[in-house]
């Protein structure tokens, strides 16, 4: 059973503009974005106090994201947080400033996602310029620069044990990258629309991908094919989740307003998260299973907890 616990965001300020991204991490932090404002916010779990304002963005954040160390073994000084933004910025923040540490040039359209590869050491960034890219931050520099997809690259997902990555683009279409090589391995052919989330299973040989034909396939990395199409939400889907310990569960959000829990295996509906007033933007599962968040262009995030 999930029950929610939800914070109106019309109370605070800056908060004139949609949600459209969240990311959720090992207690005690929670991120949101306004949309177009530039800011991106920190706010404590699970009470939902504001810690942060973060300034440094000048147009629509597309996404920020935790380092997979972050509150385990980082310093706050340390680099703890990566963000993007729709002018080709990206920007690395730590906890104990307001401002930037340091910016990632070479973009110069918008970058829609970034995410930290399971070391740590990469991040890897989606463009409209239909390319991604993995950098190392330690060496300081571009180590790949993939195309494939003829248009937009939208989302990216990093397999647990690191050796692939996943790209959903705005050509409907997903791939699935050795990183040693470079290479694509996996064409995800299928989906009628863009896709806007691709996501590993914990248990290695699943990904979902999220697209805006309203549905979320499974693809099998073994069998090489989509073993099952959700007819998830009654709009498009902007975000798919796998519960991060055993991925007993899947959680899609959708233009419809709600987000779904669907069983795994099965996927079979499970739970609607029904409650935001406007479009659900984003979504994610904290690293214990036990809370979902969402956030919504009716400038609300929420909380859901297992009862």
């Amino acid at each position: 059973m999930v029950q929610e616990k939800a914070k109106d965001l019309h109370r605070y300020l800056h908060l004139s503009k949609p949600v459209t991204f969240i990311i959720k991490q090992k207690l005690p932090f929670l991120f949101y974005i306004p949309h177009r404002s530039g800011l991106c916010k920190l706010w404590s779990v699970p009470d939902c106090n504001l810690l942060h304002t973060l300034r440094g963005h000048n147009t629509n954040v597309g996404a920020i994201v935790f380092h997979p160390k972050s509150t385990v073994s980082l310093d706050q000084k340390d680099v703890n947080l990566a963000s993007c933004a729709a002018d080709g910025s990206v920007k690395l923040w730590s906890l104990d400033s307001d401002e930037p540490v340091a910016d990632i040039e070479g973009h110069t359209v918008r970058v829609a996602r970034v995410m930290w590869h399971p070391s740590g050491r990469f991040l890897g960034t989606t463009c409209y310029d239909r390319s991604w890219r993995l950098w190392d931050l330690e060496a300081q520099e571009e180590i790949l620069h993939q195309e494939g997809h003829s248009m937009g690259v939208y989302d990216i997902a990093f397999h647990q044990d690191g050796s692939l990555a996943g790209t959903g683009g705005l050509d409907a279409f997903g791939r699935v990258w050795d990183l040693r090589t470079g290479r694509c391995i996996m064409f995800l052919e299928g989906h009628l629309k863009e896709i806007y989330g691709i996501n590993f299973s914990p248990n290695g040989y699943h990904i979902a991908t999220g697209s805006g034909d309203n549905t979320c396939k499974v693809w099998d990395l073994r069998q090489r094919r989509c073993i099952y199409t959700i007819p998830a939400h009654q709009n498009l889907v902007t975000g798919v989740k796998f519960e991060p310990i055993h991925g007993n569960f899947l959680l899609t959000g959708a233009y419809d307003n709600t987000a779904k829990i669907w069983t795994h295996p099965g996927w079979s509906p499970l739970k609607t998260l029904a409650g935001h007033e406007g479009k659900v933007m984003g979504l994610d599962i904290s690293s214990d299973g036990q809370l979902i968040a969402t956030c919504s262009y009716d400038r609300t995030f929420k909380l859901w907890m297992a009862e």
